[in-house]
């Protein structure tokens, strides 16, 4: 698949404030990582009830339509003892694969105790950008695996 170009910071877990930012809103993606498989995250959570439930609703095509993955919680989470942690993996190969200079949007869903929150990154959704692969240029040799190294002496 073509590579996905976060068009927000993908560290938001590690900016100034994102502890009390996930007191004040209850839920906020803490990372992203484009990985082969897909688009891997966390999002943390404000525990406020033993029962949780959270998901990533994404699209590639504007919102025409829409898929949503629950993310799973990890038991190594944070030690703070007022937050836990889910992970996702949004497994996009052929559909990001079809839509190359698609953008892939997404927002978190918290639902706990009777209520929902949702982190859709201040109204903007989470979006990433897909990125056409740049054809070799004619006429240069090529390695076929892409680990040589040239050793000068």
């Amino acid at each position: 698949p073509p590579p996905l170009e976060p068009l927000f910071p993908p560290q938001p877990g590690t900016s100034p404030g994102f502890a009390e930012r996930v007191r004040q809103h209850k839920v906020r993606l803490e990372w992203v990582r484009v990985e082969p498989a897909g688009l891997r995250g966390a999002v943390r959570v404000l525990n406020l009830a033993y029962e949780k439930d959270v998901s990533v609703r994404y699209t590639l095509n504007s919102w025409a339509s829409c898929a949503e993955l629950p993310a799973a919680y990890q038991a190594a989470g944070p030690a703070d003892g007022i937050t836990d942690r889910f992970a996702f993996l949004l497994p996009l190969g052929a559909a990001a694969a079809a839509a190359a200079e698609a953008t892939l949007e997404f927002a978190v869903r918290y639902r706990v105790a009777g209520a929902e929150y949702w982190d859709n990154n201040e109204g903007a959704n989470y979006r990433l950008r897909g990125r056409q692969r740049v054809p070799p240029v004619a006429g240069l040799p090529q390695d076929p695996d892409g680990t040589a190294w040239i050793h000068f002496i």
